[in-house]
């Protein structure tokens, strides 16, 4: 069997919601190694503080690889303050053409509470359409029920908790030991 060339996506569920004037990014504890629960409450979302400008992140992958990229979009964050798109760019590009970075298995959503993107290896800086966007093994699930519920008058926060609720009923590698990081 050939290995897959990210196998540290399929590990957890990070999702990010737009709504209301705030971004919620909510991330599962579960931590596994292949088909056993090593740990049940990890935190995939953090707050950094560059410059005094707050972004929140949630990471899907290996956790060191992820760290390594957290620490560098921070220091891309501090060399241009308040340009989350354009220190986004900045680590993707570099990510995509750094013979070190290049082996890093995560990929990033990250906010400021104006904007929300999905930094992968491949180079991308993606924006979601629906203000709606999700990573991880069960991303598509909570991804598929977050769009659903838009439309109605839950907040930012309930559709994010409740659309990683149902990826943790559907997925066998996400649990509901949330953590929840809004801004805006």
């Amino acid at each position: 069997m050939a290995k897959q060339e990210f196998p540290g996506w399929h590990g957890t569920t990070i999702i990010g919601v737009r709504k209301g004037g705030k971004v919620v990014i909510a991330g599962d504890g579960q931590v596994s190694l292949g088909q056993t629960v090593i740990k049940g409450t990890a935190r995939k979302v953090r707050r950094i503080a560059p410059g005094g400008h707050q972004v929140i992140c949630g990471f899907a992958g290996s956790t060191a690889d992820a760290f390594t990229l957290l620490e560098r979009l921070e220091k891309k964050l501090e060399a241009t303050p308040g340009q989350l798109a354009r220190a986004s760019v900045e680590l993707a590009k570099d990510w995509r053409t750094d013979k070190y970075l290049q082996k890093l298995e995560a990929m990033l959503i990250v906010s400021d509470g104006k904007e929300l993107l999905v930094i992968t290896g491949a180079g991308d800086v993606l924006e979601p359409e629906h203000d709606v966007t999700a990573i991880g093994s069960g991303g598509n699930y909570a991804l598929a029920a977050g769009r659903a519920m838009m439309e109605t008058d839950l907040s930012a926060e309930d559709v994010a908790r409740k659309s990683m609720a149902i990826a943790a009923d559907i997925c066998v590698y996400t649990n509901g030991n949330l953590t929840v990081e809004t801004i805006g």
